[in-house]
């Protein structure tokens, strides 16, 4: 499979005028993100970066917070009569008050400006625009007046925060399109910033504007920790200024065909210079030469895997997505929030474009770890360290506990408390577990036991600490409860029902659980791995204990039978945001194919019969199925059309009214409030309909089509193994893998009548239904069909 040539296969088009940004076409380098739009009179790109935040933080109240005891013990003597706490006026004023902060409209991702380049709509038109994925080159397209051709080529460099711009046609490079050039800083930016600093240079062909992003709230108290970012253009022909409102703008006098490049420079304000800085005239060698580091970034990327379906749908998804994926995150950027690095005016800033850590954050790098992308993953471990340390600080002095305890909601600029302390969202335990869990994932799929070291290691402990802490605590176990288990307690279960009267719907919620266990094992599994038993002996039988008396998942009878339910007490047919009742499934890793039995077959009921409102589920929901191998995949395919938007992304959208949301309330909300990151993950369904390994056993396309072929290229599996493989004709045809780490492999044996291991030592047939061999670090071993015994006559 030529990995790259498979990519050609899937640009994404538009064939007619694209002025909203929902319609324009989708740029990046993993900092630098930009959005193309074509007007009938002027194209206008808008730059956004993952780096450049309005990083003003309001953490007012501190003082009036207090502790979770003194908070908890307050909500105890709320009566348990009431529908809710909210009814209870000091919760009503506590709630508003530990909220306000969050109410501020920053932080916020900071809109970096647009660039328009008009042209005269009588003398020519714009007929639509492409992105060739493989290689990152967008192409803009327009019919001349005399009949001729001509297309605008746009690039971003993957090291520098440059966009190149050049306008060709058959014959080469032309001139006389474009007529004028603008820079406009956001029509939003907030009026108590600075002005933006203005500049234009006829001399030097280029234009400039600069924003200082301060970081005192009331924005006009300078700091040396205010940010600033600034934007140029530079063109190859000669420019003359013009009057402008709202930006800075110059007419373009054709003297050269059009050649240009627009820099992003963002950092601390005392960094990033004012006034107009002397850029390199662009020149048909530069051009060429970032090209050529754009194409050799996108082969790259392409090469870590590759994927070739009978279904063109799924494999377009695959790779469309996984192009937005490079587009929006790198590690040597801040890790993306929300909406990732695309914003303009207000898109982008809902829920202040931040960290949400019960998914959405959590989300998009599930993708990384099977498509091979790890190093995509080292964004948000970065951001996991950025929060550590108000993580430890609030798990000290408002719970008065060891540990870290990992927030609801925060950002990348600096934080002393937690964002949104509020208890209703703000006490949900699971995130503490969740937010860790994709680093022990890292280290599964890598065997990178430096990493584990360095780098997943502390931060994994420190949730350990506080969950055992959390549940030793004397009001989870004891008489009280009727039992001798350690419970979760108080908790939130994710999006739904809040704190409650009486807390009769706040203990051992099923995330809470399984996330737990789910991180209680892997530390345990790390100590053993780093050969520190002795060292973290205390904490490892604190563990240990409260594993042996663990809470039983809570379940209901469904019209399905049995399925798992999100707390004690609930009623199988509650509508969910997000899908709490197979979080079993994933991502507790408890239950899926591997599961016999009764366990199997309630979680399998709980998918079957679970309701979701809609908005987040539609990765999430799906993986669950293609666990289960019941994914439905025509069905997939059609939410999926549902949630597709013009420029090939998918928002999220509304279900299902009957939970939180009315009849009346529009289907299409999320739709226009940004580029949704979290839906870039994808992909991961697609991969686990082909391989999966999660139980470090290798199973072969277990929810695939038998009808469909496939093949698949180095996607990566735990044990650091690069797995191939080909089916065709309703069976798997060949498997080849590269063991990085030398690890144990273990596969389920694909072929009835055995399968032939090709290993260096030599050939061997295999028989049993899980095959366990022994490998070496960059071995490659290759798995064929072997030939059915003939019984002797």
């Amino acid at each position: 499979m030529n990995r790259n040539e498979q990519a050609k296969r899937h640009p994404i088009s538009y064939d007619k005028p694209a002025p909203d940004f929902f319609e324009g076409a989708l740029m990046g380098n993993g900092g630098l993100g930009a959005v193309v739009t074509t007007r009938p009179d002027a194209v206008v790109i808008h730059f956004g970066h993952n780096n450049v935040w309005d990083i003003r933080i309001a953490e007012n109240n501190q003082e009036k917070i207090g502790t979770f005891q003194d908070v908890f013990e307050q909500l105890k003597q709320i009566p348990q009569d009431l529908d809710t706490f909210r009814e209870n006026e000091w919760y009503r004023e506590y709630c508003d008050m530990t909220a306000e902060n969050y109410s501020k409209p920053y932080p916020r991702p900071m809109p970096c400006g647009s660039l328009l380049l008009g042209y005269d709509r009588r003398k020519a038109e714009v007929l639509g625009h492409k992105i060739h994925i493989h290689n990152g080159l967008c192409e803009v397209y327009f019919k001349l007046e005399a009949g001729e051709e001509a297309t605008l080529q746009l690039f971003i460099e993957p090291e520098a925060d440059r966009m190149w711009m050049q306008l060709v046609s058959p014959e080469g490079g032309v001139g006389g399109l474009f007529d004028r050039v603008k820079l406009i800083p956001d029509p939003d930016t907030p009026k108590e910033l600075p002005l933006a600093q203005l500049a234009v240079e006829a001399e030097r062909s280029q234009l400039s504007f600069r924003q200082t992003l301060p970081w005192a709230p009331e924005g006009n108290e300078r700091d040396v920790k205010d940010k600033a970012f600034r934007l140029d253009v530079r063109v190859a022909e000669d420019i003359e200024a013009m009057d402008t409102k709202g930006g800075v703008q110059a007419k373009l006098l054709q003297t050269e065909p059009f050649l240009a490049y627009v820099e992003l420079t963002e950092g601390l304000d005392a960094a990033v210079a004012a006034g107009l800085q002397e850029l390199e005239v662009p020149v048909e060698q530069g051009v060429a030469a970032a090209f050529a580091a754009c194409e050799n970034n996108w082969t790259s990327y392409w090469n870590c895997s590759g994927v070739s379906l009978g279904d063109e749908f799924l494999e377009q998804i695959w790779y469309w997505n996984l192009y937005f994926y490079h587009c929006s995150v790198k590690p040597e950027a801040t890790c993306p929030g929300l909406f990732a690095n695309w914003s303009y005016r207000s898109i982008g800033s809902e829920w202040h474009g931040d960290y949400h850590m019960n998914y959405n954050t959590q989300q998009p790098f599930w993708l990384a770890f099977s498509s091979n992308h790890v190093d995509k993953h080292l964004a948000y471990v970065n951001m996991v360290d950025h929060i550590l340390p108000v993580s430890r600080k609030w798990a000290s002095e408002y719970y008065g506990m060891r540990g870290a305890y990992y927030p609801h909601s925060a950002y990348p600029v600096e934080m002393n408390i937690m964002p949104y302390p509020v208890p209703h969202w703000g006490w949900e335990v699971c995130e503490t577990p969740w937010t860790v869990q994709s680093l022990w994932w890292h280290y599964l799929y890598t065997m990178d036991r430096d990493f584990l070291a360095d780098r997943a290691f502390v931060p994994i402990k420190e949730a350990v600490l506080f969950l055992t802490d959390y549940m030793r605590r004397p009001d989870t176990h004891g008489e009280a409860w009727g039992d001798d288990r350690y419970h979760i307690f108080p908790t939130v279960v994710p999006e739904l029902y809040e704190l409650t009267p009486g807390f009769k719907k706040n203990y051992d919620c099923l995330v809470d659980l399984t996330l737990t266990k789910f991180v209680f094992h892997a530390f345990k599994e790390a100590c053993e791995t780093l050969g520190i038993e002795q060292q973290e002996e205390e904490l490892l039988g604190s563990v240990q204990e409260i594993l042996s008396k663990f809470p039983e998942y809570a379940t209901a009878e469904s019209q399905r039978g049995t399925v798992f339910v999100s707390v004690p007490g609930e009623d199988a047919e509650v509508v969910y945001n997000t899908p709490n009742g197979i979080m079993t499934i994933f991502p507790g890793e408890e239950h899926g194919l591997h599961s016999t039995g009764e366990a199997y077959q309630t979680a399998l009921n709980s998918y079957l019969n679970h309701r979701n409102e809609g908005g987040n589920e539609l990765v999430f929901y799906h993986l669950a199925g293609a666990r289960m191998g019941h994914l439905d995949l025509g069905k997939f395919k059609r939410q999926i059309s549902y949630c597709l938007l013009p420029n090939g992304t998918c928002t999220d959208r509304v279900l299902l009214s009957g939970g939180r949301y009315s009849d009346t309330l529009s289907f299409d909300f999320m739709r226009r409030v940004g580029i949704w990151f979290e839906n870039f993950a994808l992909p991961v369904v697609i991969n686990e309909c082909l391989l999966q390994s999660y139980n470090g056993i290798l199973r072969l396309f277990p929810n695939w089509p038998s009808e469909q072929d496939a093949e698949f290229a180095t996607l990566r599996a735990v044990g650091a193994f690069l797995v191939s493989a080909s089916f065709s004709g309703g069976e798997v045809q060949w498997v080849e893998i590269e063991s990085e780490a030398g690890a144990e492999l273990r596969f389920y044996n694909p072929w009835e009548h055995g399968a032939v291991c090709k290993q260096a030592s030599g050939d061997v047939t295999v028989y049993d239904d899980i095959v366990h061999l022994s490998t070496s670090p960059g071995e490659r071993i290759r798995l064929v069909k072997a030939k059915a015994q003939v019984a002797a006559s």
